[in-house]
């Protein structure tokens, strides 16, 4: 127990009533004879004392406390600013230091949270994806100056319905809105034509639901994509015509020299060779252009078992499983396509091909189809590009199978999903809708 402390101090003042208390008794008993009568005098003369006592010592603590009380409801208000100055050794100084360092911490950590909050908004104010938050009411609570420009000319969105600024909006926006969830619009936009990505997302904020719209200007990202995809067909096409049509060339002139000199036998080869060359030189063409002009599916019944079983023909496969009891409903050949070009990248993988596994298996969502094999894999370079036209690793590769497959997937609704296995080898799983799975 320190002197200067709380307790130090009222044992202090204790003792000292104590022995005063007794002196005094002392004194008045040496006076007065009757024992009960100093006492009852005693008491009175140390009442007032001890009472100015007591004011003295607590007046100090409980003007300290109001103080600790003001500055709590300040700090519950948000207002960090109070600090209080006491010089005192005992527990209470140091519960005024800890309250004044607690002060000056939150101080700090607000004045760091403005900052990043003013940081934040600027780049939320000054990015050029439009942001529109919108509350359970539907009116706007926050858009910024993309926003503004875009949906109001320049004008404060806050507060308005999102239905009435929609409302005045493009048509093709308003739908795309309506529509839920994300998608691609075109509309005129100061005097052009741009192409937007629409997202939007439902989040809790503050215990009440909001959705978030952002609107993204697509137009000179779509334009350079697709520059750089013509040029790389352009690269593509003119290297296969180049390695055709240079062979052909060449045999050309051979087959003239050997006409005039009669050499007949030897012409046949030559006819061959320009045969197989125009032959490939035409699957070549003939594959650019099934992948520009496929037709919008006609899916009708498809029954598993025949099916399968002319698929094996031409690339054999060990089936999982039983195939679902009723049939699919697909376009028959453009499915067939797909899961041609995908057995036969499993049979050029480089692992047993007596390992090529197909599995076709009914689930809540849609059908399953994946095709498995146990060659090297992909990497993760080529796994995030493999699905795009135009990409291949193999050197005589057209980089439309893959690109192809994805085309007639999607154009039935569903997706493509590519994965290594982790025993070695690939596997690509075509997720389908059917109509009786959403019955």
């Amino acid at each position: 127990m320190r002197l200067i402390s709380l307790e130090g101090k009222l044992a202090a003042a204790l003792f000292t009533a104590s022995l005063a208390g007794a002196l005094l008794t002392a004194l008045l008993l040496h006076w007065l004879a009757a024992p009960w009568l100093a006492a009852s005098v005693g008491v009175l003369l140390l009442a007032l004392p001890m009472i100015a006592l007591a004011r003295v010592l607590a007046q100090p603590v409980a003007a300290l406390i109001r103080a600790l009380a003001g500055s709590v409801s300040a700090f519950r208000d948000g207002d960090f600013s109070f600090s209080i100055v006491a010089r005192r050794g005992d527990e209470m100084g140091d519960l005024v230091a800890a309250h004044n360092e607690l002060g000056s911490v939150l101080r700090e950590q607000r004045q760091h949270l403005f900052q990043r909050e003013l940081l934040l908004d600027t780049v939320v104010q000054n990015t050029p994806t439009a942001l529109v938050l919108i509350e359970p009411g539907g009116h706007v609570v926050y858009a910024n100056l993309a926003a503004r420009h875009l949906l109001h000319a320049g004008r404060s969105l806050q507060g308005r319905l999102f239905s009435d600024i929609l409302a005045s909006a493009p048509n093709a926006l308003a739908q795309a809105v309506a529509a839920g969830g994300d998608g691609l619009f075109g509309i005129e936009f100061d005097g052009e034509e741009e192409t937007f990505h629409l997202s939007q997302r439902s989040f809790k904020l503050q215990g009440r639901a909001h959705r978030l719209v952002q609107l993204r200007r697509l137009t000179r990202e779509l334009a350079r994509q697709e520059v750089a995809t013509w040029k790389k067909v352009i690269r593509v096409i003119s290297h296969e015509l180049n390695n055709s049509l240079g062979p052909i060339r060449s045999l050309a002139h051979s087959g003239r020299a050997l006409a005039q000199r009669g050499d007949v036998a030897r012409l046949t080869t030559v006819f061959d060779t320009v045969a197989e060359r125009t032959h490939h030189l035409e699957g070549f063409i003939q594959g650019y252009a099934r992948f520009a002009r496929l037709p919008q599916p006609q899916p009708q019944a498809l029954e598993w078992a025949p099916w399968l079983a002319a698929l094996a023909r031409h690339y054999p496969f060990k089936l999982r499983g039983q195939p679902p009891a009723q049939p699919g409903m697909f376009d028959r050949a453009q499915l067939e396509q797909a899961l041609l070009n995908l057995l036969k990248n499993a049979h050029e993988a480089g692992g047993d091909t007596g390992q090529v596994e197909l599995d076709v298996a009914q689930g809540p969502g849609g059908l399953r189809i994946a095709v498995a094999d146990r060659g090297c894999g992909m990497s993760d370079s080529v796994l995030a590009h493999a699905l795009l036209p135009f990409y291949s690793t193999k050197r005589s590769g057209s980089g439309l199978g893959l690109a192809l497959v994805r085309e007639i997937v999607e154009a039935h609704g569903g997706r493509v999903q590519l994965a290594n296995r982790r025993s070695g080898g690939l596997r690509v799983t075509l997720w389908l809708p059917q109509p009786s799975a959403t019955a």
